[in-house]
C-alpha cells in the first residue's frame, strides 16, 4: 500500500519541482530489514519516483561495510544527502524522514539542488572561521513541530562547511542514543558529544556551542 496518495503526490511534485540540480541519496539498510528500515525503504522509493533529479543507491549496513564507513555511518536506518556529483554533504537522516520532518527532508534536498537563500556575511564568516571537525546530532520525533527548524539550521550548516556533519536522529527508533544523552524533550542538539542545546535555537546557539565544543 502506497505511503503517499495521489493528492499528496502532486503536492509534493510540485514542490520537488524547485530542485535545480540533481541529488543523489544513499539508504543503507541490511538484508533483514531493521524494525524502520523497511518503512523508510518504501519511502525514499516512493520519493525518489517524484522527481527526476533524484537518484536513490541503496547499500547493505553489513556488506557494504566500507561504504558505510566512508560516509561515518554507524547505525540503521540511514539515508545519506549527495550532490549530483555524487559528493558526501554531511547531512544524514537516521530513521525515517516522516511526520514533521519531510519538512527538514525536503529543505535539504532543495538546498543540496542550489535552491537556497543566500547566508548573511556574518554568519558566512563564522561558519569560514571554523577550524575543527564539528559533529552536531539533532535527535526528534516526527510528532515535533519545532524540531525541522533545528535540524534544518544544523544541516544548512553542513552544507556550507566540509569540517561539520549534521545528523537527524529520530528518537524512538534510536532509543539507546537517545538514554546515552539523556534526551527529555526535543528536539535536542548535541555537538561534538559534550555541548547540548534543547529547543530550536537561533543559529547564533549552535556558534557558541561549536567554540565550546
Amino acid at each position: 500500500m502506497p505511503l503517499f496518495d495521489e493528492k499528496v503526490s502532486s503536492q509534493l511534485k510540485g514542490i520537488l519541482s524547485g530542485l535545480k540540480n540533481p541529488v543523489k541519496l544513499a539508504f543503507f539498510t541490511q538484508e533483514i530489514e531493521c524494525s524502520m528500515c523497511s518503512e523508510t525503504h518504501q519511502f525514499l522509493n516512493e520519493f525518489c519516483s517524484l522527481s527526476d533529479k533524484l537518484s536513490l543507491s541503496v547499500y547493505d549496513f553489513v556488506k557494504d561495510k566500507n561504504q558505510a564507513e566512508t560516509y561515518h555511518v554507524d547505525k540503521i536506518p540511514a539515508i545519506v544527502v549527495l550532490d549530483g556529483a555524487g559528493s558526501d554533504t554531511g547531512i544524514k537522516f537516521y530513521g525515517l524522514p516522516g511526520g514533521y520532518e519531510i519538512n527538514s527532508f525536503i529543505t535539504s534536498l532543495l538546498e543540496t539542488s542550489g535552491h537556497k537563500e543566500e547566508l548573511p556575511d556574518t554568519i558566512k564568516s563564522k561558519i569560514e572561521a571554523i577550524k575543527k571537525d564539528v559533529h552536531i546530532q539533532v535527535f526528534v520525533t516526527l510528532s515535533c513541530p519545532y524540531c525541522p527548524a533545528a535540524v534544518s539550521a544544523a544541516h544548512r550548516l553542513a552544507l556550507e562547511s566540509a569540517r561539520i556533519r549534521a545528523d537527524m536522529i529520530e528518537s524512538s527508533t534510536f532509543v539507546p542514543q537517545a538514554v546515552k544523552y539523556g534526551v527529555q524533550s526535543v528536539p535536542m542538539t548535541v555537538i561534538n558529544e559534550t555541548q547540548k542545546l534543547v529547543g530550536a535555537q537561533p543559529i547564533e546557539k549552535l556558534f557558541e556551542a561549536i567554540d565550546k565544543a
